[in-house]
């Protein structure tokens, strides 16, 4: 019998710990029976704990540790499709694929992230604009239910209501086993991007908005410290993936070589407060400075995409206070709430340096799944006194504007606040209530919104 332990667990932001037993284990039906047999406080899944907030804790319940469950069961490459494990880690199944030449279709900005957890998020990346959520991309899912039994799920199958409760639903309707990915083809592992600094926050949108759609992959940087004229000052990072006839010859001698490298572990040994205003704003003027404008460039994936994955467990750099990280969407025509959310943020004291800004395009039907279309902007906050003043703020501007908070992200917000950022959370309940009558699956997240009663 697989042992559990008593540990103490967090979000990627380090906030808010709590204990749980974990169990890890391979076993389907050792899975099966703890979830049968879940105690009062119940049981949720976890991947690789990089949820930043409270989603994968169960403070006194059942953690299931999934990284156990970490098969790649086949990769068909005539059809492009891959069955893997939930426990499978974005990074393990991209570097299987590409030297297939595929490509995992939808990544965040990290590739330290179970499938499971990619579903029960419903991750997006720079390219929402062109090809959705992770979910779109999912053929079929294996879910165990609360009552120990395996359902296999489809977009389009008669259990569909089920399959987009689970797309987004934080684990609560279930536990993803497996699942079948459709896949993209690729020539090179490389991209091609374009550069463009802009001095400030309104020609940052304004060349966002720009010939946006003939990129796959788009992105902002912002400099949230600066104040006055250059306020919101970046840079935009856009591209798609490179074809043969745009690498470097030294680089065509192997198109598919998969280069993102680890460089080193951050220590557990920062102090709170070394992201300061001084700190901050060296980081930010670097940052602008080493981005300057030129096209056609050919960059790796950690280049382009995973800047943080060079560094493990780079979270510790705030120190053991922690962070947060905020990220909302508003429609077009709220760019009024960007640049207010800024200024909320530069005069409050509070310090990012990691800001990002992005275009989505529409949403899909699943009831808590996060993008819609329109701006999405995340920025990441030292934990420090007053920060939940700021945020509260924040919130009511996102609420008054129509848009709302990330699940994956948040870990502070209220019951109230979300139940109206995700006016289908009523159907949701529905259909997890008629999945998980008992409501057995529930973690420290679920309890703070209210998802586990009514």
């Amino acid at each position: 019998m697989p042992a559990r332990r008593t540990a103490r667990l967090t979000g990627w932001g380090r906030t808010a710990p709590t204990t749980a037993t974990v169990l890890r284990t391979a076993d389907l039906d050792v899975l099966a029976e703890a979830v049968r047999t879940a105690g009062p406080r119940g049981v949720i899944a976890r991947g690789l704990g990089r949820s930043y907030g409270d989603p994968a804790q169960n403070a006194g319940g059942l953690v299931i540790d999934m990284t156990a469950l970490n098969r790649i069961h086949r990769i068909d490459v005539d059809e492009a499709v891959a069955v893997v494990d939930a426990g499978v880690s974005l990074d393990t199944l991209l570097r299987t694929v590409v030297p297939h030449g595929l490509w995992v279709p939808v990544l965040p900005g990290t590739r330290q992230v179970t499938v499971g957890g990619a579903i029960g998020a419903d991750i997006h990346g720079g390219n929402h604009h062109t090809q959705g959520t992770f979910t779109r991309h999912v053929l079929s899912m294996d879910l165990l239910t609360a009552d120990g039994t395996v359902r296999t799920l489809t977009p389009d199958g008669p259990e569909r209501e089920l399959f987009l409760a689970t797309t987004g639903g934080m684990g609560l309707t279930g536990i993803v086993l497996r699942a079948t990915i459709r896949l993209d083809r690729v020539e090179t592992s490389y991209f091609l991007a374009d550069v463009e600094q802009a001095p400030g926050f309104d020609e940052l949108l304004e060349r966002l908005q720009r010939n946006d759609e003939k990129y796959t992959y788009s992105k902002t940087w912002f400099d949230s410290v600066t104040k006055g004229e250059h306020m919101g000052r970046g840079f935009l990072l856009r591209g798609s993936s490179a074809k043969l006839e745009d690498l470097p010859k030294n680089l065509r001698k192997d198109p598919l070589k998969f280069d993102a490298p680890q460089l080193a572990s951050f220590p557990d040994l920062f102090p709170s407060g070394m992201l300061n205003r001084l700190s901050a704003k060296a980081l930010n003027e670097f940052y602008y400075r080493k981005s300057h404008t030129e096209s056609g460039v050919v960059q790796n994936i950690t280049q382009f995409y995973h800047l943080l994955d060079l560094f493990a467990d780079w979270n510790r750099a705030y120190g053991p206070n922690g962070f947060l990280q905020y990220q909302f969407v508003v429609p077009f025509g709220r760019e009024d709430v960007l640049r207010a959310s800024m200024e909320a943020i530069v005069e409050s004291g509070h310090i990012s340096a990691l800001n990002v800004l992005k275009r989505f395009g529409p949403g899909n039907d699943a009831p808590l799944s996060f993008p819609t279309e329109g701006w999405t902007l995340a920025v990441d906050l030292p934990a420090r006194e007053g920060l939940d003043r700021l945020c509260d703020t924040l919130d009511e501007m996102v609420l008054d504007a129509g848009g709302r908070l990330y699940l994956a992200k948040d870990s502070r917000t209220t019951a109230e606040r979300f139940a109206r950022m995700y006016p289908q959370l009523p159907a949701w309940r529905k259909v997890r209530d008629a999945v998980d009558p008992e409501r057995k699956f529930a973690s420290d997240q679920s309890r703070r919104l209210d998802l586990v009663v009514g």
